[in-house]
């Protein structure tokens, strides 16, 4: 647990993922993050061990936004955060007497972030969705064109929040210098589509326009012996195709230049794929990052956390103690934030 952060108190209102996925890279980075849940519990908490990576270290407290007493308590939290964060649909906040004028109006320095699927505004913002329709309408499902399918992962949802904490963090930076707070409208399908962006790495020809993508040898899933794989990073680098193709046996194969193995990407993919497949996933990789290959084994969750320790934030810090784990449903009912009120905007510039 970093102190990077230390004094930012974050009014956490969100459920799911996203929102709470942001929150806790705050509060990795320090901050005193209050994550207030609803009746029953964020609905992640029937998914223990993904509750407890993205709540780890904060602490709960239950409220029915639709109770005046309640609203009334997590509006007086909301007056004293640095941050809010919230994710429920455009509208719902203002209907609850909780949006971000409201706030603003005694909390003038904070930063108030909604997340939502297509934004504040505009003729999607009641469309309701969750990670995959967001991918699917930003066109990372199938960036090229072609048979879409599932993602293993819910990228739209981890994109988001991490793109969250990132707005949320340059706009402390900039309350400091300014003194004034910011509203975030952070929609889930813009940080997609900006992922997949506005132009293909497909090679383009005058006059006729864009040409069909060149399959690059070398790059890509390669299935081995029994069920593993392996992922392969060769691009046009020639000294990773030659140690690729010493290494399996294709030495004849190993000067030929980038522009050509392009023009015969299928062809010497199948002499790849057929060499691969006699070959064990492990063993393989160990010989491969011998002959300065980039390679690595395609790891399960399980096979992931197994092979190496990975931290909790993904920026490697020099911390502190460890964070707590999640809290358990409305454990610190009654409580405030912990931390004093951070800085004053000057003083957060002051060395």
């Amino acid at each position: 647990m970093s102190s990077l952060l230390a004094g930012v108190r974050v009014l956490d209102l969100s459920i799911w993922r996203p929102g709470p996925y942001a929150t806790s890279l705050l509060c990795a980075l320090g901050a005193d993050v209050m994550k207030v849940e609803p009746p029953g519990g964020d609905p992640m908490r029937h998914y223990t061990e993904l509750f407890e990576g993205v709540n780890a270290g904060k602490r709960s407290l239950v409220l029915n936004l639709k109770d005046p007493r309640d609203r009334a308590q997590a509006m007086e939290l909301a007056h004293q955060a640095d941050v809010v964060v919230e994710g429920f649909r455009p509208g719902v906040m203002e209907r609850l007497g909780l949006d971000e004028p409201v706030v603003r109006a005694a909390n003038p320095g904070v930063v108030y972030c909604s997340i939502s699927g297509y934004g504040q505004h505009g003729e999607l913002a009641q469309v309701p969705g969750h990670d995959v329709n967001y991918q699917a309408r930003a066109g990372a499902l199938a960036p090229e064109g072609g048979t879409a399918t599932m993602p293993p992962l819910p990228v739209a949802d981890l994109a988001s929040g991490m793109a969250a904490a990132f707005g949320i963090c340059a706009a402390l930076l900039g309350r400091g210098q300014s003194g004034a707070g910011t509203y975030l409208d952070l929609s889930m399908t813009d940080v997609m589509a900006t992922w997949t962006g506005a132009a293909s790495a497909t090679p383009v020809t005058a006059p006729t326009g864009r040409v069909a993508p060149k399959k690059v040898p070398g790059y890509g899933l390669f299935a081995t012996r029994g069920e593993g794989q392996v992922a392969l990073g060769v691009v046009s680098e020639q000294h990773f195709w030659t140690g690729l193709c010493h290494e399996l046996g294709l030495s004849e194969l190993a000067d030929l230049p980038f522009e050509e193995r392009t023009g015969r990407g299928a062809e010497l993919n199948d002499a790849i794929t057929a060499s691969i497949a006699g070959r064990e996933r492990d063993e393989l990789v160990a010989a491969l990052l011998h002959a300065g290959v980039p390679v690595a084994p395609v790891f399960d969750r399980v096979s992931m956390v197994a092979s190496a320790p990975f931290p909790p934030f993904p920026i490697r810090l020099a911390t502190g103690p460890a964070l707590p784990g999640a809290p358990a449903l409305d454990e610190h009912r009654g409580q405030r934030f912990l931390q004093p009120k951070s800085p004053s905007p000057s003083a957060l510039l002051e060395p």
